[in-house]
C-alpha cells in the first residue's frame, strides 16, 4: 500500500551549495569547472557564481543529494552546504540594485529510487 506524504513548506527542503575554489592553475580551473558542472547535472541552479541551489521533496532527498557532493568534493578550496525549509527560503528577500527581484521559480522535477 501506498502511502502520501503531504508535501508542505516546511517538508520541502532547499539545498545550497557555497564555494570558493582556487583557480590558479589550468588544473585548478578544470578542478572548479567539473565540481559545477556536477552541481547542474544533478539539478542544481547557480543563483550566483559561487552559490547553487536545489529543491528537495523532502529532508531526505536532500541528504542523498548532499552525500552526492561530499563524495566528489575537491581537494583544495572551501564548500559549504545548507539546508533550508521551503517556508524560510520563501522569507528571502532578493534586491538587484534597488529593484526587488522575484524568488526563483521551483521546478517541477521526477526523481525516481
Amino acid at each position: 500500500m501506498l502511502s502520501h506524504t503531504r508535501i508542505n513548506q516546511y517538508r520541502t527542503m532547499w539545498l545550497y551549495v557555497f564555494f570558493d575554489l582556487p583557480t590558479e592553475s589550468k588544473q585548478e580551473v578544470k578542478v572548479a569547472n567539473h565540481f559545477r558542472k556536477f552541481l547542474l547535472k544533478d539539478g542544481f541552479t547557480m543563483f550566483q557564481y559561487s552559490i547553487y541551489l536545489r529543491s528537495c521533496a523532502s529532508r531526505e532527498n536532500a541528504l542523498v543529494h548532499e552525500q552526492r557532493i561530499k563524495r566528489i568534493l575537491p581537494k583544495k578550496g572551501k564548500v559549504a552546504i545548507l539546508t533550508v525549509t521551503d517556508r524560510q527560503f520563501g522569507k528571502m528577500k532578493i534586491f538587484h540594485g534597488k529593484k526587488k527581484e522575484p524568488l526563483p521559480i521551483m521546478k517541477n522535477q521526477l526523481e525516481l529510487f
